[in-house]
């Protein structure tokens, strides 16, 4: 089944406009090449873009090996660009492959040292260079983060612009459901195998298990070793099934290596822990949220919560043990929400009582705290509410809260009306908040 990304195609689309370098990020396997090469292509086609026109090249394809070297990138792009008044469209699959190079003229120990880096080719020259064309325009996938940090945006000097591409989200992976399933049933499936487009379009569970299995231990992890030239696998290993075991939970560097320590195979130090995070963030392995004091109006810097990009990935890699549902949803209501782009913190609220004359502190935790401009939306995740008894625990650290943004509590049930309750709170079912991608904007 073709799985159209209408969403995404559309920001393509409306990019065509900009004369910028169109950076197109995301996990492995998330459809970026999909979305670049058949559908954005086909888009191009439609409307009326001559095939001579569209510049096509996959690096990880072997064809395209040699053009990984930055200086015969551009001899290849340039000898292929139409000098006529119509767009030439420059596609380019995994540019994070493509390594710097010597100008074979330059004799690089006549070079001052600290001038040494300045003459080499990078990507970013060749992509630099392309712009000072007329009619190109440049769309260009990378798996790595490090694509929209401030590296790469010094690197093309404020001319790109970052489309982030997800996994399915629920309200695209649904229509992929035989008819025959009921809605717990669908949502339990999204919550266990995630959204990767091809293993949505895979039928049997065996059939999924085994892609997602095949995946964590073939490319992910080793993208990273190789990336960064490590050594110590075992490592990256325990701190990749620490972490994905502890999503939506408070951890940081130094608790993660303790829990590492602790287990008595690998040694670890929160230095270490940081870096390692970091690139499995860089790969798009790992989320984070930042915890946020809603009354001191501050950020926490001592701990965070982690989330997988998808729950698949993460119950790939804990080989299907920790199948919580009620953690699995909130992993999948933090990634709904950073793609309806908001930032998303996890926040904690104080409670002031008097006991016995002296004041009593206590805190207690929000669940997420969504930010979109001047917009502000606390969110609690809640996978059953049996009775009243939960609904006030649910609801205390929202009803704690004094100012006048919306409160919503997300539950796992699937009636599709909201309500509010008396405090004027909303409880929202997963099956209405996921399927209206607007359903955030209406209440």
């Amino acid at each position: 089944m073709i799985i159209e990304r209408k969403e995404f195609l559309e920001q393509l689309i409306n990019a065509k406009a900009h004369h910028l370098v169109k950076i197109i990020t995301g996990i492995r396997r998330c459809g970026k090449s999909f979305l670049l090469f058949k559908l954005f292509k086909k888009h191009l086609i439609d409307s009326g873009i001559p095939q001579d026109h569209i510049i096509e090249i996959n690096l990880e394809n072997p064809i395209f090996k040699n053009l990984r070297n930055a200086i015969l990138l551009d001899k290849y792009i340039r000898e292929r660009i139409i000098k006529d008044n119509t767009q030439t469209f420059i596609l380019i699959d995994e540019i994070q492959l493509v390594g710097k190079v010597l100008p074979p003229d330059i004799d690089i120990s006549r070079v001052h040292p600290e001038d040494r880096e300045n003459m080499y080719v990078t990507f970013h020259d060749v992509l630099n260079g392309l712009l000072n064309e007329d009619n190109v325009n440049i769309y260009i996938t990378g798996s790595n983060a490090k694509m929209l940090s401030s590296d790469i945006a010094t690197g093309f000097r404020g001319r790109s612009e970052n489309i982030e591409v997800t996994p399915l989200s629920f309200s695209e992976f649904y229509p992929t459901i035989e008819n025959q399933y009921e809605f717990p049933e669908i949502i339990r499936n999204y919550f266990i195998y995630g959204g990767l487009p091809e293993c949505a379009n895979l039928k049997t569970i065996d059939e999924k298990e085994k892609y997602l299995l095949n995946l964590v231990q073939t490319i992910y992890l080793k993208d990273i070793l190789d990336r960064h030239h490590l050594h110590n696998d075992g490592l990256l290993d325990a701190l990749t099934n620490t972490a994905m075991s502890m999503i939506g939970s408070l951890t940081n560097p130094n608790k993660l290596a303790n829990a590492i320590i602790s287990s008595g195979v690998y040694k670890a130090n929160s230095t270490t822990v940081s870096k390692y995070l970091s690139y499995l963030e860089d790969s798009f392995l790992l989320l984070h949220a930042k915890r946020y004091d809603v009354k001191g109006k501050r950020y926490l810097s001592n701990t965070c919560k982690y989330y997988a990009s998808d729950t698949g990935i993460r119950n790939a890699r804990l080989n299907f043990r920790q199948n919580e549902l009620s953690h699995l949803m909130e992993n999948v209501i933090y990634n709904e929400l950073r793609r309806r782009g908001y930032s998303v913190d996890v926040g904690i609220v104080e409670k002031v009582s008097t006991i016995n004359n002296k004041k009593a502190r206590t805190y207690y935790e929000i669940d997420f705290i969504a930010t979109r401009a001047s917009e502000k939306i606390y969110i609690q995740s809640a996978f059953n509410i049996p009775d009243n008894e939960k609904r006030e625990q649910e609801t205390c650290s929202l009803r704690q809260i004094n100012d006048g943004f919306r409160k919503i509590v997300i539950t796992g049930d699937a009636y599709e009306k909201t309500w509010r309750d008396e405090n004027g709170i909303i409880f929202m079912g997963i099956k209405a908040f996921l399927l209206n991608t607007k359903s955030l904007d209406v209440l």
